[in-house]
């Protein structure tokens, strides 16, 4: 009697999009345990990154900028302050005007670059997979 192989072992090529799936869903799963300033956050930086997607954008330079994502940090932070989206005493570094906010900018500086270099990596896949509206 012949061994036969189970349908997913005899075409595994639908499989291969499921990775991008899941790969999808990990990351919503992993925002959704992020901690209560980073979630108040992340529609401004999202936001500001659905702003520079668009071909051509320096988000998708090989090196980008770091001054220019620096400046978006601070567009970010300075919009989110002004919004107050958090207690004027959660604001400040130890009272420090020159620092003000330290912490959240660092945040805001981290959570920019990983939206970043996720978008990044998904151009990169859609870039890989279709050439001219051709699947390759």
């Amino acid at each position: 009697m012949e061994n036969k192989l189970p349908y997913y072992m005899s075409y595994p090529m639908p499989l291969i999009y499921d990775d991008e799936r899941r790969e999808r869903m990990d990351f919503e799963y992993m925002k959704s345990m992020y901690p209560e300033a980073a979630k108040k956050l992340l529609p401004y930086i999202e936001d500001e990154c659905d702003r520079m997607e668009f071909d051509g954008s320096m988000i998708y330079d090989e090196y980008p900028d770091r001054l220019q994502l620096m400046l978006v940090g601070k567009r970010l932070f300075d919009r989110a302050k002004k919004d107050q989206i958090f207690l004027e005493t959660e604001w400040g570094a130890g009272g420090k005007k020159d620092r003000e906010g330290g912490w959240l900018r660092d945040l805001i500086q981290v959570m920019l670059y990983q939206e970043v270099y996720k978008r990044r990596c998904d151009y990169r896949k859609h870039c890989r997979k279709y050439y001219s509206g051709v699947q390759l």
